[in-house]
């Protein structure tokens, strides 16, 4: 019988708010220190009272609309009863009726909602056993994002979280580094008989820290449901952890129901009317949303003429992309010809995304301290120069590094090192019979139909060369000289 799974997710995300959702108290994650970060607000005293932070209000409406989402013109906070050791109140401030935003999508996944809760603190445990309380995190903005069940498998489910990463750090409101857990996911898993629309039982994996687990977690609870079923088991509601060494999942508790939670408005915080312009303006806010990475993609083949992959590379990072669009710029300015920019928009392309970042992580440093030593004028310049021919790619890559190390420019550096590519065909010739008389096992070879030699023959003669020959007229005379 085959089977068909069911996937949704449901995303928390930390908010780089400077200050807490409901408190003054610092949103420090890199403090190490416990329990200084804390406040009788977020600390649940008695007789306190809870003041919303209208940044990280303006951060989920800006999620919302970058997703195309419906922005709630009313929305209010629910109290959201259940017992942690790590959540001082004995609730969660979070919504529930009334989120902020309703519906969008991303990567072909529908949402259902994206609301705005706190987070709970965290427990330590030593080594002999006791455990402690950390209340640092305890009240630090949390979104929460739930997706329709549109999901088939876990490479589906990868592809639209790494994508949200992307947007939110796009959008500037959160680093989402999992490893941190500013970004924490958890998934909805059931499987159905092909012939029946009736969903299976749902089953939640929770508290999965990298893209790698929870495709590895999905595919394992999709496999493990199937052969439950095919024993004549029942499938159980309930919450599932993982466990990465052993790669399977395992029960933990039985699985809440929303009326377990005893939501109940949030009686210290009145609603929202998200139509007033004196709270927050809508139509200015959305002002403030960048281009988003599938904007960038799709404008970087169309006005660049580079390759999909490339431009999915420079979506990723954003520092990136905009020193390639600087640099980019500069080519197009450049009074060469249209067939000339385009070739050389994807040379600096390649360059970029190979040799430039070869650069840095050999030096150790960021694109920042990079670009002020490799200004994208420069950088624009030495692409030109391999496009027009004055430079071999083996040329370039060397005064790359020493563009780096210097702060020169790549003409200075031709001047100053008397670099000149080598054209005159007789001049090439010459070596090219030089590397024939030395390698005869390789023209025997060739003779006999292996023509991958030529490529041998190529590196001994820009050697001879020190890599100062025009690859051009080298293949074109090698082949000819072979012949």
């Amino acid at each position: 019988m085959k089977y068909i799974p069911t996937i949704g997710l449901e995303v928390h995300m930390e908010l780089n708010t400077a200050t807490k959702m409901f408190c003054r108290c610092p949103n420090d994650r890199e403090e190490k220190k416990p329990n200084i970060n804390v406040c009788p607000i977020c600390l649940g005293h008695p007789g306190t009272m809870s003041a919303p932070n209208k940044e990280a209000i303006k951060s989920i409406l800006k999620l919302g609309m970058a997703l195309g989402g419906n922005i709630s013109e009313r929305s209010y906070f629910d109290r959201k009863s259940y017992f942690y050791p790590d959540l001082p109140k004995g609730y969660q401030i979070s919504q529930y009726e009334y989120p902020f935003v309703e519906g969008g999508e991303l990567t072909g996944i529908k949402l259902t909602r994206i609301h705005l809760e706190e987070d709970a603190g965290k427990l330590v445990h030593s080594e002999n056993g006791e455990t402690f309380c950390d209340y640092n995190r305890a009240g630090v903005p949390l979104m929460e994002l739930v997706t329709e069940p549109d999901i088939e498998n876990g490479e589906q489910a990868v592809r639209f979280t790494k994508e949200l990463q992307l947007v939110l750090r796009y959008l500037g409101i959160s680093s989402a580094d999992m490893e941190k857990g500013e970004m924490r996911l958890e998934a909805n898993i059931s499987v159905r008989p092909e012939e029946t629309d009736k969903l299976g039982t749902k089953v939640e994996v929770k508290n999965l820290n990298s893209f790698k687990f929870m495709a590895e977690a999905i595919d394992y609870e999709i496999k493990r449901q199937i052969e439950e079923i095919e024993k004549g088991n029942r499938i159980i509601q309930e919450t599932r952890g993982w466990d990465s060494e052993k790669h399977k999942t395992f029960s933990q508790r039985s699985k809440e129901e929303a009326h377990d939670y005893r939501y109940l408005p949030e009686p210290d915080i009145p609603p929202f009317d998200l139509t007033d312009k004196e709270f927050i303006d809508i139509e200015k806010l959305r002002l403030e949303v960048p281009e988003m990475p599938w904007e960038k993609r799709e404008r970087f083949v169309s006005e660049f003429s580079i390759t999909d992959d490339a431009a999915s590379t420079f979506s990723e990072d954003r520092m990136f992309a905009d020193y390639y669009e600087q640099t980019a710029s500069e080519v197009v300015a450049e009074d060469i010809s249209d067939d000339q920019k385009k070739e050389c928009l994807k040379i600096a392309a390649n360059y970029m995304i190979a040799d430039v970042r070869g650069v840095i992580n050999q030096a150790g440093v960021d694109l920042e301290r990079f670009k002020e030593k490799v200004t994208p004028e420069n950088m624009a310049d030495l692409c030109i120069l391999i496009t027009r021919g004055d430079l071999s790619s083996r040329m370039a890559k060397d005064i790359l590094a020493e563009m780096y190390e210097t702060g020169l420019d790549p003409r200075n550096i031709i001047k100053n090192k008397g670099i000149k590519q080598v054209t005159d065909e007789s001049a090439i010739t010459e070596v090219i019979n030089q590397v024939l008389e030395e390698n005869p096992k390789a023209v025997e070879d060739y003779k006999n139909g292996k023509e991958n030699v030529i490529q041998f023959l190529f590196g001994q003669t820009m050697a001879k060369l020190k890599g100062q020959g025009n690859p051009e007229a080298i293949r074109k005379v090698l082949g000819e000289s072979l012949k």
